[in-house]
Protein backbone atom coordinates (compact mmCIF):
# COMPACT_ATOMS: atom_id res chain seq x y z
CA UNK A 1 0.00 0.00 0.00
CA UNK A 2 1.31 2.99 -0.88
CA UNK A 3 2.30 5.41 2.45
CA UNK A 4 0.46 7.99 1.71
CA UNK A 5 -2.81 6.34 1.91
CA UNK A 6 -5.13 6.98 4.82
CA UNK A 7 -7.42 4.44 6.02
CA UNK A 8 -9.76 5.06 8.63
CA UNK A 9 -11.01 2.70 11.39
CA UNK A 10 -13.62 2.86 14.05
CA UNK A 11 -12.57 1.24 17.21
CA UNK A 12 -9.39 1.34 16.78
CA UNK A 13 -8.66 1.37 20.71
CA UNK A 14 -11.20 -1.54 21.73
CA UNK A 15 -11.05 -5.68 19.69
CA UNK A 16 -10.97 -6.17 16.50
CA UNK A 17 -10.50 -2.84 15.21
CA UNK A 18 -6.87 -2.83 17.23
CA UNK A 19 -5.60 -5.70 15.43
CA UNK A 20 -7.22 -3.87 11.94
CA UNK A 21 -5.41 -1.02 12.90
CA UNK A 22 -2.16 -2.74 13.85
CA UNK A 23 -1.57 -4.61 10.60
CA UNK A 24 -2.70 -1.41 8.11
CA UNK A 25 0.16 0.63 10.43
CA UNK A 26 2.69 -2.22 9.18
CA UNK A 27 1.53 -1.96 5.68
CA UNK A 28 3.14 1.48 6.05
CA UNK A 29 -0.47 3.72 5.57
CA UNK A 30 -1.40 6.28 7.85
CA UNK A 31 -4.34 5.60 10.10
CA UNK A 32 -7.07 7.03 11.76
CA UNK A 33 -9.55 6.06 14.17
CA UNK A 34 -12.66 7.45 15.44
CA UNK A 35 -13.87 5.82 18.56
CA UNK A 36 -16.36 5.99 21.91
CA UNK A 37 -13.61 4.91 23.98
CA UNK A 38 -10.30 7.59 23.70
CA UNK A 39 -9.55 7.00 27.75
CA UNK A 40 -8.55 3.63 26.64
CA UNK A 41 -4.92 3.04 26.42
CA UNK A 42 -3.64 3.37 23.14
CA UNK A 43 -1.40 0.61 22.16
CA UNK A 44 0.10 2.73 19.12
CA UNK A 45 1.07 6.22 20.23
CA UNK A 46 1.73 8.91 18.16
CA UNK A 47 1.25 6.25 14.83
CA UNK A 48 -2.20 6.60 15.47
CA UNK A 49 -4.75 9.73 15.10
CA UNK A 50 -7.16 9.76 17.25
CA UNK A 51 -10.79 11.57 16.69
CA UNK A 52 -14.15 10.84 18.89
CA UNK A 53 -16.86 9.12 16.80
CA UNK A 54 -19.08 12.40 16.51
CA UNK A 55 -22.45 10.71 15.24
CA UNK A 56 -24.20 13.93 16.47
CA UNK A 57 -22.48 16.29 14.80
CA UNK A 58 -22.66 15.19 11.10
CA UNK A 59 -19.80 17.91 10.06
CA UNK A 60 -17.18 16.68 12.34
CA UNK A 61 -18.20 13.43 11.34
CA UNK A 62 -17.28 13.93 7.71
CA UNK A 63 -14.60 16.22 8.36
CA UNK A 64 -12.81 13.40 10.57
CA UNK A 65 -13.51 11.30 7.74
CA UNK A 66 -12.08 13.26 4.58
CA UNK A 67 -8.79 12.49 2.94
CA UNK A 68 -9.39 8.39 3.85
CA UNK A 69 -9.19 6.06 0.96
CA UNK A 70 -11.18 3.15 2.99
CA UNK A 71 -13.21 3.20 5.98
CA UNK A 72 -12.81 -0.04 7.82
CA UNK A 73 -16.28 -0.51 10.32
CA UNK A 74 -16.18 -2.23 13.30
CA UNK A 75 -18.88 -0.39 15.34
CA UNK A 76 -21.76 -2.12 17.08
CA UNK A 77 -23.59 -3.04 20.37
CA UNK A 78 -23.74 -6.39 21.41
CA UNK A 79 -27.30 -5.89 23.40
CA UNK A 80 -29.60 -3.87 24.49
CA UNK A 81 -28.50 -1.60 27.89
CA UNK A 82 -30.03 1.56 29.60
CA UNK A 83 -26.43 3.61 28.05
CA UNK A 84 -26.92 1.67 24.19
CA UNK A 85 -29.14 0.40 22.36
CA UNK A 86 -29.58 -1.91 18.89
CA UNK A 87 -31.51 0.82 17.09
CA UNK A 88 -29.30 3.42 17.88
CA UNK A 89 -26.45 1.57 16.76
CA UNK A 90 -28.17 0.59 13.84
CA UNK A 91 -29.06 4.53 13.18
CA UNK A 92 -25.42 6.08 14.12
CA UNK A 93 -23.97 3.50 11.65
CA UNK A 94 -26.34 4.89 8.97
CA UNK A 95 -24.91 8.57 9.72
CA UNK A 96 -21.14 7.28 9.48
CA UNK A 97 -21.98 5.24 5.95
CA UNK A 98 -23.55 9.03 4.82
CA UNK A 99 -20.93 11.05 6.22
CA UNK A 100 -18.22 8.26 4.32
CA UNK A 101 -19.83 9.06 1.39
CA UNK A 102 -20.19 12.37 1.83
CA UNK A 103 -16.60 12.61 2.76
CA UNK A 104 -15.37 10.80 -0.42
CA UNK A 105 -14.12 7.77 0.93
CA UNK A 106 -13.61 5.58 -1.79
CA UNK A 107 -14.58 2.38 0.02
CA UNK A 108 -16.10 0.24 2.97
CA UNK A 109 -15.09 -2.63 4.47
CA UNK A 110 -18.13 -3.45 7.34
CA UNK A 111 -17.89 -6.16 9.89
CA UNK A 112 -21.69 -7.67 10.16
CA UNK A 113 -22.96 -11.36 11.36
CA UNK A 114 -23.71 -14.22 9.67
CA UNK A 115 -27.22 -14.87 8.72
CA UNK A 116 -28.43 -11.71 9.04
CA UNK A 117 -32.41 -11.40 8.08
CA UNK A 118 -34.49 -7.74 8.25
CA UNK A 119 -37.47 -9.72 9.21
CA UNK A 120 -35.20 -11.58 11.90
CA UNK A 121 -36.76 -11.44 15.77
CA UNK A 122 -33.72 -10.62 16.85
CA UNK A 123 -32.09 -7.19 16.88
CA UNK A 124 -28.77 -8.48 16.62
CA UNK A 125 -29.26 -9.61 12.92
CA UNK A 126 -32.52 -7.60 11.84
CA UNK A 127 -29.93 -4.61 12.32
CA UNK A 128 -26.82 -6.28 11.07
CA UNK A 129 -29.57 -7.20 7.74
CA UNK A 130 -30.70 -3.34 7.37
CA UNK A 131 -27.35 -2.03 7.74
CA UNK A 132 -25.98 -4.21 4.62
CA UNK A 133 -29.03 -3.48 2.25
CA UNK A 134 -28.25 0.73 3.22
CA UNK A 135 -24.37 -0.16 1.79
CA UNK A 136 -25.10 -2.17 -0.97
CA UNK A 137 -28.00 1.19 -2.37
CA UNK A 138 -25.22 3.50 -1.19
CA UNK A 139 -22.80 3.58 -4.29
CA UNK A 140 -20.21 2.93 -2.22
CA UNK A 141 -17.48 0.28 -3.44
CA UNK A 142 -17.85 -2.33 -0.09
CA UNK A 143 -16.71 -5.37 1.32
CA UNK A 144 -19.12 -6.83 3.87
CA UNK A 145 -18.08 -9.87 6.20
CA UNK A 146 -19.69 -11.67 8.35
CA UNK A 147 -17.95 -13.47 11.37
CA UNK A 148 -20.00 -15.66 13.49
CA UNK A 149 -17.44 -16.00 16.97
CA UNK A 150 -14.24 -14.20 17.53
CA UNK A 151 -11.34 -15.59 19.51
CA UNK A 152 -8.18 -14.11 20.50
CA UNK A 153 -6.49 -12.29 23.43
CA UNK A 154 -9.37 -9.70 24.45
CA UNK A 155 -11.92 -12.13 23.65
CA UNK A 156 -15.14 -12.21 25.71
CA UNK A 157 -17.18 -15.32 24.73
CA UNK A 158 -14.43 -17.89 24.74
CA UNK A 159 -12.45 -16.80 27.75
CA UNK A 160 -15.61 -16.60 29.54
CA UNK A 161 -16.91 -20.03 28.77
CA UNK A 162 -13.10 -20.64 30.36
CA UNK A 163 -13.78 -19.14 33.26
CA UNK A 164 -17.31 -20.72 34.09
CA UNK A 165 -15.09 -23.98 33.48
CA UNK A 166 -12.68 -23.23 36.22
CA UNK A 167 -15.57 -21.69 38.27
CA UNK A 168 -18.25 -24.50 38.70
CA UNK A 169 -18.15 -28.25 38.86
CA UNK A 170 -21.37 -28.52 35.45
CA UNK A 171 -21.17 -26.30 32.47
CA UNK A 172 -25.59 -25.63 31.63
CA UNK A 173 -26.19 -26.61 27.44
CA UNK A 174 -29.09 -24.77 26.55
CA UNK A 175 -31.39 -27.58 24.90
CA UNK A 176 -28.76 -30.39 23.53
CA UNK A 177 -26.59 -28.67 22.32
CA UNK A 178 -25.95 -29.74 18.88
CA UNK A 179 -26.17 -26.23 17.44
CA UNK A 180 -23.22 -25.43 15.50
CA UNK A 181 -20.64 -22.32 15.51
CA UNK A 182 -17.67 -21.39 13.46
CA UNK A 183 -15.09 -19.18 15.44
CA UNK A 184 -12.46 -17.01 13.66
CA UNK A 185 -9.72 -15.51 15.36
CA UNK A 186 -9.82 -12.15 15.31
CA UNK A 187 -6.44 -11.42 13.62
CA UNK A 188 -7.56 -13.56 11.13
CA UNK A 189 -10.42 -10.82 10.22
CA UNK A 190 -8.51 -8.49 10.74
CA UNK A 191 -5.86 -9.92 7.66
CA UNK A 192 -9.40 -10.56 5.74
CA UNK A 193 -10.29 -6.74 6.32
CA UNK A 194 -7.21 -5.42 5.25
CA UNK A 195 -7.15 -7.44 1.86
CA UNK A 196 -10.52 -6.46 1.09
CA UNK A 197 -9.57 -2.73 1.23
CA UNK A 198 -7.17 -3.27 -1.55
CA UNK A 199 -9.61 -4.76 -4.05
CA UNK A 200 -12.64 -2.83 -5.80
CA UNK A 201 -15.29 -5.25 -6.33
CA UNK A 202 -18.31 -6.06 -4.07
CA UNK A 203 -18.37 -8.54 -1.96
CA UNK A 204 -19.58 -10.42 1.01
CA UNK A 205 -17.55 -12.64 2.52
CA UNK A 206 -18.42 -15.48 5.28
CA UNK A 207 -15.50 -14.53 7.63
CA UNK A 208 -15.80 -18.22 9.77
CA UNK A 209 -13.03 -20.24 11.21
CA UNK A 210 -10.77 -23.65 10.26
CA UNK A 211 -13.03 -25.77 12.74
CA UNK A 212 -16.80 -26.40 13.35
CA UNK A 213 -17.97 -26.72 16.72
CA UNK A 214 -21.38 -27.91 18.02
CA UNK A 215 -21.72 -26.00 21.15
CA UNK A 216 -21.61 -29.26 23.19
CA UNK A 217 -18.24 -30.10 21.75
CA UNK A 218 -16.82 -26.41 22.29
CA UNK A 219 -17.21 -26.78 25.87
CA UNK A 220 -15.71 -30.37 26.28
CA UNK A 221 -12.61 -29.33 24.07
CA UNK A 222 -12.44 -26.26 26.10
CA UNK A 223 -12.76 -28.58 29.10
CA UNK A 224 -10.06 -31.15 28.12
CA UNK A 225 -7.55 -28.34 27.52
CA UNK A 226 -7.83 -26.69 30.00
CA UNK A 227 -7.74 -29.71 32.29
CA UNK A 228 -11.06 -29.16 33.83
CA UNK A 229 -13.54 -31.61 31.91
CA UNK A 230 -16.82 -30.81 33.39
CA UNK A 231 -20.23 -32.76 33.26
CA UNK A 232 -22.62 -30.85 30.82
CA UNK A 233 -26.10 -30.99 32.37
CA UNK A 234 -29.12 -30.25 29.57
CA UNK A 235 -31.13 -26.74 30.20
CA UNK A 236 -34.35 -25.14 28.75
CA UNK A 237 -33.42 -21.70 27.32
CA UNK A 238 -35.33 -19.90 29.73
CA UNK A 239 -33.44 -21.44 32.64
CA UNK A 240 -30.20 -20.97 31.21
CA UNK A 241 -31.60 -17.53 30.61
CA UNK A 242 -31.85 -16.43 33.99
CA UNK A 243 -29.10 -18.21 35.65
CA UNK A 244 -26.93 -16.47 33.50
CA UNK A 245 -28.85 -13.14 34.42
CA UNK A 246 -28.13 -14.12 38.66
CA UNK A 247 -24.86 -14.95 37.57
CA UNK A 248 -24.42 -11.44 35.74
CA UNK A 249 -25.56 -9.72 38.34
CA UNK A 250 -23.23 -10.76 40.81
CA UNK A 251 -20.68 -9.95 38.26
CA UNK A 252 -21.97 -6.31 37.64
CA UNK A 253 -22.46 -7.22 33.64
CA UNK A 254 -24.48 -9.14 31.18
CA UNK A 255 -23.57 -12.68 31.01
CA UNK A 256 -25.32 -13.92 27.87
CA UNK A 257 -28.76 -12.55 26.10
CA UNK A 258 -31.95 -14.26 25.60
CA UNK A 259 -31.23 -13.23 22.14
CA UNK A 260 -27.53 -14.68 21.89
CA UNK A 261 -28.97 -17.95 22.93
CA UNK A 262 -32.05 -17.90 20.47
CA UNK A 263 -29.48 -17.25 17.56
CA UNK A 264 -27.05 -19.33 18.78
CA UNK A 265 -29.59 -22.38 18.98
CA UNK A 266 -31.12 -21.76 15.83
CA UNK A 267 -27.81 -21.93 14.50
CA UNK A 268 -27.22 -18.38 13.09
CA UNK A 269 -23.39 -19.21 13.60
CA UNK A 270 -23.53 -21.60 11.07
CA UNK A 271 -22.65 -21.32 7.14
CA UNK A 272 -22.29 -24.01 5.37
CA UNK A 273 -19.36 -22.44 3.05
CA UNK A 274 -15.67 -22.92 2.91
CA UNK A 275 -13.23 -21.29 5.74
CA UNK A 276 -11.77 -18.27 5.40
CA UNK A 277 -9.76 -18.08 8.74
CA UNK A 278 -6.87 -20.00 9.23
CA UNK A 279 -6.52 -19.73 12.63
CA UNK A 280 -7.82 -23.04 14.79
CA UNK A 281 -9.40 -22.52 18.10
CA UNK A 282 -8.00 -25.93 19.52
CA UNK A 283 -4.71 -24.36 18.70
CA UNK A 284 -4.46 -21.13 20.19
CA UNK A 285 -6.51 -22.39 23.27
CA UNK A 286 -3.86 -24.98 24.06
CA UNK A 287 -0.77 -22.52 23.45
CA UNK A 288 -3.34 -20.11 25.92
CA UNK A 289 -4.45 -22.23 28.24
CA UNK A 290 -2.44 -21.30 30.65
CA UNK A 291 -4.34 -17.52 31.03
CA UNK A 292 -7.56 -18.53 28.81
CA UNK A 293 -10.30 -18.01 31.67
CA UNK A 294 -8.03 -17.22 34.48
CA UNK A 295 -10.26 -13.81 34.84
CA UNK A 296 -13.64 -12.85 33.45
CA UNK A 297 -13.74 -10.14 31.11
CA UNK A 298 -16.71 -7.72 31.35
CA UNK A 299 -18.63 -6.63 28.69
CA UNK A 300 -19.94 -3.44 30.33
CA UNK A 301 -16.15 -2.89 32.17
CA UNK A 302 -15.01 -2.21 28.67
CA UNK A 303 -17.83 0.24 27.85
CA UNK A 304 -17.36 2.53 31.12
CA UNK A 305 -16.35 5.45 30.90
CA UNK A 306 -17.27 6.59 27.31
Amino acid sequence: MPDSELHVVTGALGYSGKYIARRLLESGVAVRTLTNSAHRPNPFGAALDVRPLSFDDPQRLRESLRGGRVLYNTYWVRFNHRNFFHEQAVQNTLRLFQAAKEAGVGRIVHVSITNPTEDSPLEYFSGKARLERALRESGLSYAILRPTVLFGPEDILINNIAWCLRKFPVFPIFGDGAYRLQPIHVDDLAALAVEQGQVAENRIIEAIGPETFSYRELISTLGLILGKPRPMVRVPASLGYLAGRVLGWCLGDVLITQEEIQGLMAGLLYVDCPPTGTTWLTDWARENAAVLGRRYASELARRRPR
